[in-house]
């Protein structure tokens, strides 16, 4: 059995596709580093991960695969999911192999469909972000979100953001991932990290700004918006199970209507 082992970086994935056809290897298992190895597997073939390498296979792409297949990748790559790591690299090395055009239109191909589906659960995360996220203002006029999704959707919904706020600061920061974006309202967002996350003036655990930061209107805006949010709760309708279909539990902590 040939397994290679890789960074767990998509360059290192197209990489792999390299040194693949560069060996004349095929039915490779491709594991990320520190993954366990299969039994009676040979000594794995370990990918250097090498930017020109992963460029020319992604050139290679770009003669094969329409717009919507190429973001089909790099949206399914945002899932972080070792799951997809196989079938990613299984419907890449068939794209070069068969050489016919917008492969990934193929849905019975098992490897094609196992990255179209994690591609579309990625794209529902990021609508749920556009929905659930919620921002504070703090005194200086700055707005703030924290998030937590399950997939890395950030740079997903920038634009979005930046194009319903464009005259406002704001910051969206993923507590789980530790980075964010921070716009000032005139220059492109850019990606910011914290050195010391216990000295920033919010909370990661539900997002709350710390009160001697936060906008006194802000105060009263969340409590007008819970308040408001309770009033339209008729309790002769209620339905969990669809309440948690349209907003699962795992957004609850960030969002000011269901906060206490």
């Amino acid at each position: 059995m040939l397994v290679y082992t890789f960074d767990n970086t998509l360059d290192g994935l197209l990489t792999a596709v390299f040194d693949s056809f560069f060996l004349k290897q095929s039915d490779v298992t491709l594991l990320a580093e520190g993954e366990q190895l299969p039994l009676f597997a040979d000594e794995p073939h370990r990918v250097h991960t090498d930017s020109e390498k992963a460029e020319r296979v992604w050139k290679g792409l770009e003669k094969y695969l329409s717009k919507d297949g190429l973001h089909m990748i790099t949206v399914s790559w945002l899932s972080e999911e070792r799951a997809l790591n196989q079938p990613l690299f299984n419907f890449i090395c068939k794209v070069f192999r068969l050489k016919i055009k917008d492969y990934e239109r193929n849905a019975s191909d098992e490897d094609v469909l196992a990255v179209r589906n994690i591609c579309r659960r990625v794209l529902h995360e990021q609508l749920r972000m556009k929905q659930f996220i919620r921002f504070q203002k703090a005194k200086d006029g700055t707005y703030l979100a924290v998030v937590s999704p399950d997939h890395n959707v950030l740079p997903l919904v920038i634009d979005h953001f930046q194009d319903r706020f464009g005259d406002q600061s704001w910051l969206i920061y993923d507590a789980r991932r530790h980075y964010g974006y921070y716009y000032d309202g005139a220059a492109a967002p850019i990606h910011i990290t914290f050195e010391n996350e216990v000295a920033v003036p919010f909370n990661l655990e539900n997002g709350k700004l710390d009160d001697d930061v936060l906008s006194e209107n802000d105060k009263i805006f969340q409590d007008l918006w819970r308040t408001y949010f309770k009033a339209i709760c008729i309790k002769e309708r209620m339905n969990p199970k669809k309440q948690l279909s349209d907003m699962p539990r795992r957004y609850w902590k960030y969002m000011t209507e269901k906060s206490d």
